[in-house]
């Protein structure tokens, strides 16, 4: 027998005795790779679900004083030369720096890092746009809170006048 199928499956006569299944071949071969290449993606796309919600998993930071840069580095699952960059961007963000020169975050430091990282890369903000919402923010903390006094409609102000001449007395009968 010597015949083979073409491209479009119809047979044509060929020469010699290899029964030529091109068109089965190629066409099984790209079902193959379009199988291949849809579980690849699925599986790609797997990865970066899960690295994401990694990289937004809750940061634990030990109680510790100081954490150098690879320290607050891996903790925040960032490059630490993002945090250089940073530390030129935000003013809140100023670790001291060792005699060794080596930079040491405190761990207020490593909070705003946290909250930095947070802004930029979850909530969507701008460099900028993070640098004026960490000002807010610290504004509204600076704000005066009123002081909690006792507001006790019981104490009076004669009846507080009444003890203190009590007690003048008492020290002036010392001397």
């Amino acid at each position: 027998m010597r015949y083979a199928a073409g491209k479009g499956g119809e047979s044509q006569s060929a020469g010699g005795p290899i029964v030529y299944l091109w068109g089965l071949f190629r066409g099984a071969s790209r079902a193959r790779n379009a199988y291949i290449g849809s579980t690849e993606a699925a599986a790609m796309k797997l990865r970066k679900k899960a690295s994401k919600n990694a990289r937004n998993a809750e940061i634990i930071i030990p109680d510790k004083l100081y954490f150098r840069i690879g320290e607050v580095a891996g903790l925040c699952r960032l490059p630490a030369y993002v945090l250089r960059f940073w530390e030129t961007e935000f003013p809140q963000l100023r670790p001291v720096k060792s005699s060794t020169g080596q930079r040491m975050y405190r761990k207020r430091d490593v909070e705003s890092v946290v909250r930095i990282k947070k802004l930029l890369y979850e909530d969507g903000f701008t460099i900028a746009g993070a640098r004026v919402q960490l000002r807010e923010e610290t504004k509204s903390d600076r704000s005066q809170s009123a002081l909690p006094f006792p507001m006790n409609p019981g104490v009076n102000v004669a009846h507080i006048r009444h003890e203190l001449q009590q007690i003048l007395q008492i020290l002036s009968a010392r001397h």
